[in-house]
This record gives structure tokens, C-alpha cells and sequence, in this order.
């Protein structure tokens, strides 16, 4: 394929908020810089649920073509870009930034301003292509057929956030590491920890996740149903001393996405902790803020994975450090508005991840 080939992408895009999705098509030819990548697979995250339910804006006029947890192979390039990229099979990280500003240079490049999310700045992945920087892509040595390359989309998001939060936490090998929420980015996230020699908690409400992290990785579980965030707090406490844990130096990570996850990964900072803000809640929550000064803690936000540190993380998955696939589940991009229903009713046991009809085995 040329590099001035325009190409019919077929994608589903929102139109409206609330609205169930449409099919949508777009010709697409890569500008200067850019590849355009066929989607082997995008998997469906709540951050598309809340661009859809929940009034969070998005960067680009709609209609927009959701979707930013892609793997894919490159088919068409624009003029600067890698030529070797050509034909090899990649995974699109969720935040592109553009390499070349002030952040990016003071290594904020999740902050870059130029930064490109596809499925916000741009179309994205639930569609059969996608345009997008090719200075950010992760090559893979996976065919484009293949299951295996359809399951690293959640690297692109589910995977590489968990492992940033993780790395940015200063975590060591002995620490606890509680992840408040153990679902998507949270059940990986436990797999990264304990990866890298940590002791991990897992906190849901969903008992069925709690079984599924004690086969990969948790060390210990929390069913949190009915429970307050003190409560939580004091279970985890007790859980810790038992293990000869200290209750300083906590490494806490929030990413249920839901007000009670928030306010009990908050009540679980102690002397020295750590807390890593992944989940989005759009709602208010109520916190003692006095606690990271009462504690010498600190909280942080963590938007996304920088480009440069896939490879890491693809070396967690193809190791087999880190298992993905327990974690997905396969659905044709035709039902999209289905899934994103289950979403809505937390009727999903796994990450759902969507297959083009063209990239189908």
C-alpha cells in the first residue's frame, strides 16, 4: 500500500452522548509522520464509557470513533516516518506525546499538550484503522492473525498504566502493594508488583476477581462489599501485621474508578505511603486531605505510560511475568454497543477486547 493510498476506514463512532454508537466511515492516508495501522484488536475501557455516559469532553469534533487500547500492523506510512515500520506488527500506546516540547523535554510527556490519545484527539481503534504518530509505536514479532497479538491491546492502556504506576511508586522488592480495585488495571497491576518482588493485597467487591488475583499474584484478597472505608482500613492493617508487615511505607493504588474505591485507598495511607490516582471517578469524593501531611505521604495522578518504556512492559507479558490472556475475552467489533452495555452493568468477568471482522482468524 502507498503512502498516498486514501483508505474507507469502517468504525464505530459516538455521535451523541449517551447515544449508542454508529457505524461510521472516513478515508484515512498518513500525513507527514504518521502511520496509518490496521486494528488487529482494541480493547474497550471505562475511559470510553466515560466520554460516552459521563460528560467527560473530548478533544476532537464529534463524530468520533472511540477506542485506544490497540495492537495492529502498519500498512501505510507518511513521509519522515521509520521506514522499517512498514508492514510490522505493533501495540499503539494510549498517550502519544509529541517528543519535541517543554514536558516532554523535562520528561512530563504525559502532560505534552501535543500529545495524541487516539480515540479523544483523533479517531481510534474501534474501527478497522487508525492514523497515528509512528515515532510512538511499539513493535511486536507477532503475526497479525494471531490471538496473541489481539490480546496485547490492553498493553496499550491496562498494561502499561498499571506497570507506570507501579515504577513511579518507588516500589522494592518486600513492600505492600494494595491495589483498591482488581479488575483491568488493577488485576495487572497486582501481577506487576508481584513481578517485581512485592506483596500484594487485592481489594473488590467482586469475588470473582479476588479468586481469579489469587492465582496471579495477590498474596492476600479483600471482599470490601458492604464494608466502610475504616473498615477496609482496619482489614488491611491486621492483614499486614499479621504477614510482620510495617504499617509504614504502604504502596497504595486506586484503580477501581468509583467513589468508594477512592475514599478507602485514601483512608489506607499511613507513615510514608505511596498513593497512585488510576482510576477515573467523575463524582466527588470526601478524603482528609490533612493525611498526606500527617503521614509525610504523597498522592499522585497517573495519566497513561511513556512510549519509551513498552518494550518493559512487553517484556512482562511475553516472559510470561505477567499473563494477560486469564484477563481478556474476545468479542467482533460488531458488538460493540453490546459489550459497552455489559460494561454498564458490570456483567464482564474480563477486559473485553474487540476483533475487526477483516483481522478475524
Amino acid at each position: 500500500m502507498g503512502t498516498s493510498t486514501a483508505v474507507a476506514v469502517e468504525g464505530w463512532a459516538m455521535r451523541a452522548r449517551g447515544a449508542p454508537l454508529e457505524p461510521f466511515t472516513y478515508e484515512a492516508v498518513p500525513g507527514p509522520g504518521q502511520a496509518l495501522v490496521e486494528v488487529a484488536a482494541c480493547g474497550v475501557c471505562h475511559t470510553d464509557l466515560s466520554f460516552l455516559d459521563d460528560g467527560v469532553p473530548v478533544r476532537h469534533p464529534l463524530p468520533l470513533v472511540l477506542g485506544h487500547e490497540v495492537s495492529g500492523r502498519v500498512v501505510a506510512l507518511g513521509d519522515g516516518a521509520a521506514p522499517g515500520l512498514l508492514g510490522r506488527s505493533v501495540v499503539v500506546p494510549a498517550v502519544i506525546p509529541c517528543g519535541g516540547c517543554g514536558a516532554c523535554f523535562k520528561g512530563r510527556g504525559s502532560t505534552c499538550q501535543r500529545q495524541v490519545f487516539p480515540g479523544n484527539d483523533g479517531h481510534g481503534g474501534f474501527a478497522t484503522h487508525l492514523l497515528v504518530p509512528a515515532h510512538g509505536l511499539c513493535r511486536v514479532d507477532l503475526p497479525f492473525e494471531s490471538d496473541d497479538l489481539r490480546r496485547l491491546a490492553v498493553v496499550a492502556d491496562a498494561v502499561s498504566t498499571a506497570f507506570e504506576a507501579v515504577r513511579r511508586s518507588d516500589l522494592s522488592p518486600g513492600d505492600l502493594a494494595v491495589f483498591v480495585g482488581a479488575g483491568g488495571v488493577g488485576g495487572f497491576g497486582v501481577q506487576v508488583a508481584r513481578a517485581l518482588g512485592a506483596r500484594a493485597l487485592a481489594i473488590d467487591v467482586d469475588p470473582r476477581r479476588l479468586e481469579l488475583m489469587t492465582e496471579h499474584g495477590a498474596e492476600w484478597t479483600l471482599d470490601a462489599r458492604g464494608l466502610s472505608a475504616a473498615e477496609v482500613k482496619a482489614r488491611a492493617r491486621a492483614l499486614a501485621k499479621q504477614a510482620g508487615l510495617s504499617p509504614a511505607g504502604w504502596r497504595v493504588f486506586e484503580t477501581s474508578g468509583t467513589r468508594a474505591g477512592q475514599e478507602a485507598a485514601f483512608a489506607l495511607l499511613g507513615p510514608a505511603a505511596h498513593l497512585a490516582v488510576v482510576g477515573y471517578h467523575a463524582g466527588d469524593v470526601t478524603v482528609r486531605l490533612s493525611n498526606l501531611m500527617a503521614f509525610d505521604a504523597r498522592a499522585e495522578g497517573v495519566w497513561g505510560c511513556p512510549p519509551a518504556r513498552y518494550p518493559q512492559v512487553l517484556d512482562l507479558v511475553l516472559s510470561g511475568r505477567v499473563k494477560v490472556a486469564p484477563f481478556v475475552e474476545l468479542f467482533p467489533l460488531a458488538q460493540v454497543n453490546q459489550v459497552l452495555d455489559r460494561l454498564r452493568r458490570k456483567d464482564l468477568d474480563r477486559r473485553p477486547v474487540l476483533v475487526p471482522a477483516g483481522a478475524s482468524a
